[in-house]
């Protein structure tokens, strides 16, 4: 029989403190983790407007883990599968929903970014190594939609929406190209903006520079209004941590810029502020938005969500930094997240307001 030294109290108190400062995220997502306990945890409700969205036995599961930064989800519903970027690794991944199984769809991608689906379900993408949007075509062969604005290449693409015109909504922020960790490093040669491919012509019209670097984008389920997320804190210190907004005038440009939401929240007793990146509205209009990057993680990585009219009122804790979200399955009602290194999932009583 084994002897082991019989525990004093000092030892207890001090095994006691260090579970106290531990991190709250000693959540294990391995595949041999014991279940969550219900209701779901991580799914919390700032503001009673957040409950409904809420399932408690609706866990957060992680489908695949390994990427080095995992971007752009999009949900084919013709295909029934997710895919993402994996932009580092230059990588287009597949998640089949029948059966889970996990594939290569492209490789290289040139760093493709942002992904969507266009209305004949063809998918777009945004190239941050060849500065491009590009559109994949039936017989495989690669439409480029746009590599130039008054003869200057793009900066580097970043996230894609489309509009029930056709026209097609981009971002221009130039990440891909500060480094060669997710593209290739040159110089900027345009403002950071936003831009529409025309539908008809296929010329390309600059929406909106008034923003310090625009990231991620949606549209308002009535597509009046347009959303654009501000990362530009990383390279500009005036710049705020915020959610921009615009009315959408005759579905070509844009109106009335403002503040949406803000990124601030109060966390374990201080006021922190990341930034927020991919976003997708639902059918109430509600803005979920991929976060990270503040002072503090554990409590604020994740997805944030926000009413109408610009309040926070939910979280999706995540244990990583969320890059982007999107609304998949049959009935547009499981969230995926693309969070670092990891994809994740959860069903929600929100319904996405856009086919992707």
């Amino acid at each position: 029989m084994n002897s082991y030294p019989s525990p004093t109290r000092r030892s207890f108190l001090t095994t006691l403190g260090t579970l106290a400062a531990a991190p709250i995220w000693a959540r294990d997502y391995g595949r041999d983790a014991a279940p969550v306990r219900y209701p779901e945890p991580d799914v919390v409700d700032l503001d009673p407007r957040f409950k409904k969205y809420k399932i408690g036995s609706a866990p957060i599961k992680r489908l695949h883990t390994g990427m080095l930064w995992a971007e752009g989800p999009a949900w084919s519903g013709t295909g029934g599968y997710l895919m993402w970027s994996d932009i580092p690794n230059d990588v287009q991944l597949r998640w089949l929903a029948d059966d889970g199984h996990l594939s290569t769809l492209r490789k290289p991608a040139h760093n493709s970014n942002g992904n969507t689906f266009d209305r004949e379900g063809r998918q777009l993408s945004c190239e941050h190594g060849t500065r491009k949007v590009v559109r994949y075509e039936r017989d495989g062969s690669v439409s480029v939609l746009a590599e130039k604005f008054n003869g200057k290449p793009f900066n580097a693409p970043n996230d894609i929406v489309v509009h029930p015109d056709g026209g097609i909504w981009f971002t221009d922020p130039g990440y891909g190209s500060l480094g060669n960790y997710e593209g290739n490093k040159g110089e900027l040669m345009l403002k950071e903006a936003v831009y529409r491919i025309d539908p008809v012509d296929g010329k390309i019209a600059l929406v909106t520079d008034a923003i310090f670097k625009p990231n991620g984008l949606c549209f308002s389920p009535d597509y009046r209004k347009l959303y654009v997320a501000d990362t530009g804190f990383t390279n500009y210190p005036e710049a705020p941590k915020n959610i921009q907004v615009w009315d959408v005038v005759d579905g070509r440009t844009l109106a009335k810029g403002r503040p949406f939401a803000s990124m601030e929240m109060e966390l374990k007793g201080q006021n922190v502020a990341g930034l927020a990146d991919g976003i997708r509205c639902d059918t109430d209009g509600n803005v979920w938005a991929g976060a990270g990057w503040a002072e503090i993680g554990d409590g604020y990585d994740g997805v944030h969500v926000f009413a109408p009219d610009g309040q926070r009122i939910g979280q999706i804790v995540l244990p990583e930094v969320c890059s982007n979200v999107c609304f998949g399955g049959p009935r547009r009602n499981r969230l995926f997240m693309t969070a670092s290194q990891s994809l994740y999932a959860v069903y929600v009583e929100a319904i996405g307001a856009h086919f992707c």
